[in-house]
Parts: structure tokens; sequence; C-alpha cells
């Protein structure tokens, strides 16, 4: 039997995606640049997509701006958001447990381009402080972002709180979320919710890798960072990923189709898995598990058991999952994460992801819960201590 339990690292493509992505690369393959009639096909992919994800937002088709992924589209925003505004001032927020594409894209704003930046504490449960968000607002303050959903322990950050405190502070201060672990999980309407400018990527949703998008507010002032032929309003020039973009579209709609039946289905298996880890002895979860926690996202940590052994155990008998996160590299390290959550030590290199979509079945949780209970006891036994 064969278990995909690493779907926060990426989906599988809906036969339909794959299906369309196949037809604009081979038949109608046009560049959307182009004056011609095939030209004017593959943009109206371009355009199709737009409509598609503008209507699931609740925002403007113009404010839709396509890019190769979650990271693109974070670097999009927060390099060309700082340096569009450095005249009002030059001090950053983030959290301390965001996504590598935040927190190294601010890294270097602090370290190469000067920026000050304040990296926010969380909870126990991964969830930033609202009173720290308050007390790091400056005059000088020009930009906030926050995850939506925290890719490794799952937590949901309280995202329109953040965004009143921010507006009630200075309305002109850019509110960016990275919601790539978010977007296909929970309906997300930016304008209501305060958010200028949100990230998302179509490996997450089963669609296809390498692109993505950027909402960006037409209010918003940013800078390119990227330079060519000035296509899509010369915010992100280059050719258009045709094929990618058609199949982002329409794996959104496909994902927001019954989304709330496919949440419910993933949240009951969630409640089913953690039922079935808790007769572990010596194991933890990590982060909240109620209707507050993401539904797709469960962090485990087993100890005794290093997590790189015990994930290449479970692989042995055709299960997949993460240790952390998979999106930084595949070189494993402790995760900045769990220390930031203040995490056992014992579990800091021991601590296993499993993330499910909305194919995952009971059966899979029941043979991957039986595998563990076989496997663990086995494992403890020969590990030195």
């Amino acid at each position: 039997m064969e278990v995909y339990l690493d779907n926060s690292a990426t989906t599988a493509c809906y036969p339909q995606v794959g299906e369309l992505v196949y037809k604009v690369m081979c038949r109608d393959y046009g560049n959307p640049s182009s004056m011609h009639r095939k030209g004017v096909e593959a943009e109206h992919y371009i355009k199709r997509s737009k409509e598609q994800l503008a209507k699931i937002l609740k925002v403007k088709e113009k404010e839709i701006v396509f890019t190769s992924g979650g990271t693109e589209s974070d670097n999009l925003a927060l390099i060309g958001a700082a340096r569009a505004n450095r005249r009002r001032g030059n001090h950053l927020i983030t959290s301390m447990i965001e996504h590598p594409a935040i927190l190294n894209t601010m890294r270097h704003l602090e370290e190469d381009e000067g920026f000050r930046v304040t990296y926010l504490p969380v909870d126990s449960f991964g969830r930033i402080k609202l009173t720290a968000l308050k007390e790091a607002l400056c005059e000088e303050t020009i930009l906030v972002s926050v995850m939506y959903v925290n890719n490794e322990v799952g937590a949901v950050q309280p995202i329109e709180e953040a965004a009143k405190i921010v507006k009630a502070y200075n309305p002109q201060i850019l509110f960016h979320t990275d919601a790539v672990q978010g977007f296909g999980k929970y309906h997300i309407y930016p304008k209501r919710q305060g958010i200028d400018m949100l990230s998302a990527s179509g490996h997450k949703i089963h669609g296809p890798k390498g692109v993505g998008f950027l909402y960006l507010n037409e209010k918003v002032k940013i800078q390119p960072i990227l330079f060519g032929g000035e296509q899509q309003k010369n915010i992100r020039s280059g050719t258009e990923n045709v094929p990618g973009i058609a199949g982002l579209g329409l794996a959104a709609e496909m994902i927001y189709h019954d989304l709330d039946v496919k949440v419910a289905l993933m949240r009951d298996l969630k409640s089913y898995f953690l039922a079935g880890i808790s007769k572990l002895e010596h194991t933890t979860v990590h982060g909240l598990t109620d209707e507050n926690s993401a539904p797709h996202i469960i962090s485990v940590g087993i100890a005794g058991i290093r997590s790189e052994v015990l994930l290449h155990t479970l692989e042995e008998k055709g299960i997949y999952v993460s240790s952390g996160s998979a999106c930084a590299s595949n070189h494993p390290a402790i995760s900045g994460v769990l220390k930031g959550i203040g995490a056992s030590k014992e579990y800091l290199d021991a601590t296993l992801r499993f993330s499910m979509s909305e194919f995952t079945t009971r059966q899979e949780i029941d043979y991957t819960l039986e595998t563990l209970y076989n496997c663990v006891p086995m494992l403890r036994k020969y590990t030195r201590h």
C-alpha cells in the first residue's frame, strides 16, 4: 500500500489540470505577447485564470500578478514594496517562524539593503503575540508580513486581528501574508481582512509546480525585481508560463468547489489520526489540534527516534511524510519553528509532519498508525541513549 502524507510539501495534480497543462503546452502553445491568433489564444488562458482567482478572492482581475511560485511572490512583495516605500521609513515586521522565503528575504533586506527588521515571538502553539506586534509598530514601519498558516505545525495566525492593529496604527503600512498553506483550505477575502498583498502557489492546491500568484492591491506602491519585456504591466517581466497559469486557475476553481466539505473530511481524519497517535507512548503533538489549527497538518514529536530514521522506515513501508518542512532543502536541520514554540529538546530532532489532502482516506490513516505501532517500539529498542 502506498500512502502519501506529505501534501504540505506538494500535491498530486488534479487529472483535469494535467490534461489542460498538456493541451496548452502542445496545442495552444502561442506566446501571449504575439499579435496573431495563437498569441491571442494564449492570452485568453491568462485572462481566464485571472477571472477564476479574482472570483475566489473577491478582488479585481488586474490585482493578480502571476509568478513562478510562492517564493517569488514573497520576494516580490517584500523587496518590491520595501524599496518602493523606503522614503516613508525603513522598518519591517515579520514573525520568527515564517517560511524561509520570508525569513531569508527579510535577512537580505536587513543585511544588504539596510532595513531594520523586527521578528515577532510566538506562543507555544505557534501564534504571533499581538501585544508584541503593537509594541513593534513605530513611525518608521512600512511593511508587516505574517503567514496565514504555518507550514510545519499548522498554526493559523490571527490575520484579521493583526491587520486591524496595523491599520489602526497607520493605514499606510502595508500588510502581506504568505498564504501558501492557507489558500485552498480557507475562504480568504483580502479586501475584507485588511490584506494588501497575498502570496500563493499552484503545487499546494493540486496544480502545477513552478507557478504561483501575488494578489497586489491596486493601491500598493511596488517596484519590480525582474526586468525584461514589461509583461504584466512591468510588475513581473518575462514570458508568462501559460500552461502553468492555466493549470493554476483550474486547480483553484476545483479546490474551492465544495471546499467546506473537503475541509470537514480532513478535520475528521485529523481527529482520527490524533486519537490513534495518542496511544503511542512518549509522543507529543505540536501546536493546536482543534478547529483553530489547519485541517491538513499534524506535527508529531516521537521521542527517542531521530526524525530522519523514522521517515525512511515509513518510506520502506510505502508511507511518505516530512521531517519538519520540505520547503527549505532536502538536508535535515533543526527546525527554527520548533525552537520558536519552545518545543522540548527531545523533540527538536524527533518530529515528523503528516499532511493530508482531500484524497486521503481512513484506510491510509489506519495503515500509517498500524505501521507506527509496529516500528516505533522496535526503533526505540535499538536507539542508543
